[in-house]
């Protein structure tokens, strides 16, 4: 079930009832005078200075995410809440028109397929791109300039219905994901003087669980340990909060550890701003309503003013939703609140708008340049399209693919074959264009037919006679199908990881064809493909997610021979029996009596296909450029890290490979480094994604080359406290999944040493 926020977002998809912003006249008095208009000044002390001009009640309305500014200070009202997770997309603060300029924005892949590129530059580039088309929705009053995007919550469980809207499972992995986007989204690390547009790095913390078997997130209490919160919880949000340098965290519907997120002072104050040094020209919003449920469905509080307060002095400055409006008043009255407490939060918030430029003339921001020739540009459809060919992965093939040139008629058979928007998942936008898997084939130049046989959980058969003529007729057949958003969505999580209604059945009437079978899986979250890769009729299964606008143009690129795939799984694809091994409750990443373990780091079983699972049309050999030391000392790392700097951040060593294309065909390779060792408290993890980078197009015969940088932080294990520890002891390298291609045995020599202290939860 929505919050009721969600409930009213339809409405604000209709253009009459549209937000338009506008921005604040410096140039005119009351702020003319002010200092939020001096240009010389810092931005804390400008945005002070008009914050300090509300009146009490003034403070309290603008604390919600639909503020109404301040009429008789020249200050507009403002929508906080913006979308933009792969593109500009509808929401209460963005506006499509109805055609014409601002009519769409670029369409990338969901998340969860750009991850699967595993090729940071990528990210930053598509990034870049967002921000680009955001700033000039923005310039001409469709969509603010701060946005509710990344979700970084690690995708531990193959249930949950938001996992598509993640880069994967591994917090290495998002890590560097996260940072790259924030980068390309912001304009810059910390950028000075403007700010491109504010990101937000959600749902903090421990949030992967929206309604399963009567748990729902609004009142869910997820346990977690310490070691794990450092370990695999909070990763991203260490890399996106201190090295990305984000402007705004959201806090997230469920209770950690007894205590709501957007009331937990731990969380917000201990870990967020003191730890990983969020300052006050950052803010936190609440994700929406959940300062609402702190008293009405956790009943963490008697009363409404006792929960607002609690929010607000923890450090959730902006309320999506209302309860903050509706009860601040009650709390101010009551002296649970202060006005310094209602300053701190508009002053965060007014301080980050100084940062954007907003009290700024147009003339001196390159920003406010940016029109409608900005979105959809020739370069932004190519990244689009580039982003889904490297994150598409090839799970199986013996051959088949690519097509000989004998193949020319196709059959395209399955629910997705000729899928349109739901390319595209969720927190979409209006694309300019999207090319199904039918009209890719179409374009490549096959005769192609269409007959979808059944729909994603369908259970009539009525479809298939027509799907199997049509097969009998064609060179080959292309089934397309896996799960969407009628399957997984944010609320509503999964029970099974089966391939849902009789679309496995299909499959198999299509096999006794005799045609050459490929196999085309969409969506988020893994499904268990045991019976298709053990099944020697189906010759090859691209996995493809939510591809986007030209997601139907990379696939037949790839089906047809004219690009490669590279792309590997973000997540791991488990064997049906998983679900009932262990339940969405359980926080635990580590294998117990009751949890096989979660993710490829732990999961204790063999997988249908592994984490980093790709295969590609070729070949590769991988070689070490120089030998890599077999011993290190921890005494002489820590002494050598740069001051200054996280200790975790310090170089632990930097591995340099030549990657040589031993096979026929021109290729990107992923080269994923991991290692393993029983150094550290067990239980030991099967290993950990320690440094990876994409080599791009290697030519048959030729070699590309790569340096792998790992930190200390990296090769460091947690204890129960959380601190992260260089351990003492043997270590292997290995380069690429399954039968490493190439492996290095290392010793850790000396005392163990503790690189971070983890901050301590006095509550637990």
């Amino acid at each position: 079930m929505f919050p009721k926020t969600f409930l009213l977002y339809a409405l604000y998809l209709v253009p009459v009832n549209a937000f338009v912003y506008t921005f604040p006249d410096c140039t005119a008095e009351p702020l003319k005078s002010n200092a939020v208009c001096d240009t010389t000044k810092d931005p804390r002390t400008r945005a002070a200075a008009v914050v300090k001009l509300f009146t009490v009640e003034e403070l309290m309305s603008n604390t919600v995410n639909l503020s109404p500014g301040v009429p008789r200070l020249g200050l507009p009202s403002y929508q906080w809440w913006s979308e933009a997770l792969h593109g500009v997309a509808s929401s209460p603060g963005v506006t499509f028109a109805r055609s014409g300029n601002f009519s769409s924005a670029t369409s990338f892949p969901q998340p969860i397929l750009l991850g699967s590129a595993f090729d940071d530059p990528l990210i930053k580039a598509v990034a870049t791109v967002i921000s680009t088309e955001a700033r000039a929705f923005n310039n001409f009053g469709r969509a603010g300039i701060d946005f509710f995007t990344p979700n970084i919550n690690p995708f531990k469980d193959p249930r949950w219905g938001r996992g598509q809207e993640t880069p994967g499972e591994d917090p290495f992995h998002i890590s560097q994901y996260v940072f790259n986007l924030i980068d390309g989204l912001q304009g810059g690390v910390d950028p000075k003087p403007y700010f491109k547009v504010i990101a937000d790095c959600k749902h903090y913390a421990a949030y992967d669980l929206e309604n399963w078997m009567g748990n729902i997130r609004t009142s869910f209490d997820a346990k977690v340990t310490l070691q794990d919160l450092s370990e695999y919880y909070l990763p991203p949000f260490q890399s996106c909060v201190r090295d990305a340098k984000v402007a705004s965290v959201m806090c997230s519907y469920n209770s950690v550890n007894g205590i709501p997120s957007c009331a937990n002072s731990y969380l917000l104050q201990s870990i967020l701003r003191d730890f990983w040094g969020f300052d006050d020209d950052r803010w936190v919003t609440s994700d929406c309503d959940a300062v609402d449920n702190i008293f009405s469905t956790h009943h963490f509080t008697s009363t409404y003013a006792e929960a607002v307060a609690d929010a607000l002095k923890a450090g959730t400055d902006v309320d999506c939703g209302t309860a903050y409006s509706q009860h601040l008043p009650e709390a101010f009255n009551q002296s649970l609140i202060t006005r310094a407490d209602l300053e701190k939060a508009l002053t965060r918030q007014y301080t980050s708008l100084v940062r954007l430029g907003y009290f700024d003339p147009p003339s001196v921001q390159p920003y406010r340049q940016l029109d409608w020739a900005s979105v959809n540009e020739p370069d932004a459809q190519r990244l689009a399209y580039q982003a889904a060919l490297e994150g598409i992965v090839l799970l199986k093939n013996d051959g088949t693919l690519p097509f000989k040139n004998s193949i020319k008629k196709l059959a395209l058979i399955g629910p997705w074959a000729n899928a349109t928007t739901q390319m595209q998942g969720n927190y979409e936008g209006v694309a300019p264009f999207l090319v199904s898997p039918l009209q890719g084939a179409i374009n490549a130049g096959y005769q192609a037919t269409f007959f979808p046989g059944t729909t994603t959980s369908g259970t009539s058969t009525a479809g298939f006679a027509a799907a199997i003529t049509a097969a009998q007729a064609a060179d080959a057949v292309v089934f397309a199908g896996g799960i969407d958003e009628t399957i997984e969505r944010e609320g509503q999580d999964r029970t099974t990881i089966v391939w849902p209604g009789n679309q496995l059945d299909l499959i198999s009437a299509l096999e006794a064809t005799g045609k050459p079978l490929v196999v085309l899986q969409f969506g988020g979250g893994q499904v268990d493909g045991s019976a298709l890769k053990n099944n020697k009729t189906v010759n090859a299964i691209l996995w493809a997610g939510y591809p986007g606008q030209s997601g139907g143009t990379a696939l037949f690129d790839i089906l047809s021979g004219k690009a490669s795939p590279a792309g590997r799984l973000s997540t791991t694809q488990y064997p049906a029996a998983y679900t009932d091994q262990v339940g969405m409750t359980d926080m635990n990443v580590r294998p117990s009596a009751s949890n096989p373990g979660r993710t490829y780091r732990w999961y204790r079983d063999p997988p249908v296909f592994e984490f980093g699972h790709g295969l590609h049309f070729t070949t590769f050999a991988v070689n070490w450029q120089r030998a890599p030391p077999t011993r290190y000392d921890i005494s002489r790392l820590v002494a050598s890290a740069p001051h200054g700097r996280p200790l975790d951040l310090a170089t632990f060593d930097t591995f340099d490979i030549a990657v040589r294309n031993t096979g026929k065909v021109t290729s990107d390779y992923v080269a994923l480094l991991f290692v393993n060792g029983t150094a550290g408290p067990a239980p030991h993890p099967n290993k950990q994604l320690i440094s990876y980078t994409r080599l791009h197009q290697i030519k048959a015969g030729s070699t590309g080359r790569a340096s792998l940088a790992v930190t200390l932080g990296s090769i460091a294990r947690a204890d129960a406290n959380g601190n992260l520890w260089l351990y003492s002891g043997s270590y292997q390298l290995n380069i690429d999944t399954g039968p490493a291609l190439l492996t290095h045995h290392f010793d850790l020599v000396g005392n163990d040493a503790q690189i971070t202290h983890w901050p301590q939860n006095p509550s637990v």
